[in-house]
């Protein structure tokens, strides 16, 4: 590489080093940036699918095969979890939506509601439970397999629960989906083709920074109307933002509570993919086309999103400490 080009390189590389080693700290900081400039929203909102499809090819380039192969020798509990996920989570959702009359009520927040529950888990949810200290072995095969499936899945439960309240019909938004996630596969296998595994591994820091990056680009571009909507309507937009943490927490806390016999630690990390879910695969298949209050509860979502893993690496490291005190006593004993 000439010298130039090194020298020019060398301060954005310094400068995406330092924010992939913030961990979950700079995740954090992502949303309260966002929203504390609104222009920004503005500015980058038309570069929102864009912004996806980078995440997506970011987290395909840096898939561990070796792990991955390694979980195929189980796949009980790889499709116990793809199948809660994919099926268990959309169908409780859409049930208790219709149950409760809140399609017919308020079909907006209907809407979001269901579009967040068959989206697939966001794509950096290994990496988020890795910089939590948990296992994301489990979780990265269960992310791939629930992405696999998701084009179909979508598009059995917006047949089912959404009728006439998305603006693409249930067999579009499948094609979509399929065709975003085959792209972002193919770029990112282009990419390890020509860089090689060991240059991306070798280069964790900086990417990791790029990904933050990113993932400002797309919360500022959800999240550029949140303060005037605050401001216009705060009881709304504060109950939307309790119902997100609500939503997020109750979904962590269930699916570790049913995986718990596998041990907490392994159980935590499905439950955080679980309550991960990759909105923006959703905002990309239909192109933004969304009501207002769609809109805002997804950008409340980006709150729970981003500051869980900050909020919960205590317990987490807490737990894989435990876990690794209970193999060494295993092993230790005679």
């Amino acid at each position: 590489m000439p010298p130039i080009l090194t020298t020019a390189l060398a301060l954005p590389l310094r400068g995406l080093t330092w924010l992939g080693s913030q961990g979950t700290r700079g995740v954090a900081a992502v949303v309260f940036i966002a929203a504390a400039v609104p222009p920004l929203g503005a500015l980058l909102r038309p570069y929102l699918t864009e912004a996806i499809l980078c995440l997506l090819c970011i987290s395909f380039m840096r898939v561990d095969l070796t792990a991955l192969y390694g979980h195929l020798r189980r796949p009980a509990l790889v499709a116990t979890a793809t199948a809660w996920t994919t099926i268990g989570v959309p169908l409780i959702v859409g049930l208790i939506a219709h149950a409760t009359g809140l399609t017919a009520r308020a079909p907006g927040l209907s809407l979001a509601l269901m579009l967040q529950s068959m989206a697939s888990p966001m794509m950096a949810s290994p990496a988020l439970a890795a910089l939590m200290g948990l296992d994301a072995t489990l979780v990265l095969i269960t992310l791939v397999s629930s992405t696999a499936l998701v084009p179909f899945t979508a598009s059995l439960f917006a047949g089912l629960f959404l009728g006439d309240m998305l603006s693409v019909t249930p067999l579009t938004l499948g094609l979509k989906l399929l065709g975003i996630l085959a792209a972002s596969l193919l770029a990112a296998t282009a990419i390890r083709w020509i860089f090689g595994a060991e240059a991306i591994q070798r280069h964790k820091t900086p990417i990791d920074g790029l990904n933050i990056v990113i993932l400002f680009i797309f919360a500022a571009a959800i999240m550029g109307d949140v303060v005037s909507d605050l401001v216009r309507e705060p009881l709304f937009t504060l109950s939307l933002a309790a119902l997100s943490f609500a939503i997020y927490f109750t979904l962590l806390a269930i699916t570790t509570l049913l995986f718990r016999r596998i041990g907490y630690e392994r159980a935590l990390a499905l439950g955080l993919m679980v309550s991960q879910r990759n909105l923006g695969l959703m905002l990309a298949a239909t192109a933004g086309a969304l009501p207002p209050a769609t809109w805002l509860y997804f950008a409340m979502t980006q709150f729970p999103i981003h500051l869980a893993p900050y909020m919960l690496t205590p317990i987490a490291r807490r737990l894989t400490a435990r876990a690794q005190a209970s193999g060494s006593a295993a092993t230790s004993t005679p």
